[in-house]
């Protein structure tokens, strides 16, 4: 699992337009099983990097919301 603690919130909104589509996938991922381990404040700061990789993803795949995500990760189960 990568660490985004250390990557201020708008370095990494600018990380994420650079990625591949599978590494936003990948991010988006970590993130989810990060927000499942922390507490509090960094909670918080885990739910607004999801928050920015999902309108990344939003970005890329107009219309789809979530979907082109959901169908990736079923795939690399």
């Amino acid at each position: 699992m990568t660490n985004f603690d250390n990557i201020p919130v708008a370095d990494f909104a600018a990380r994420l337009a650079a990625m591949t589509k599978d590494e936003v996938f990948t991010v988006m991922s970590d993130l989810e099983a990060a927000s499942e381990c922390v507490e509090g404040g960094e909670r918080d700061a885990v739910l607004a990097r999801i928050a920015l990789t999902g309108e990344e993803i939003a970005k890329r795949f107009p219309g789809q919301l979530l979907a082109p995500y959901r169908e990736w990760k079923k795939r690399n189960r």
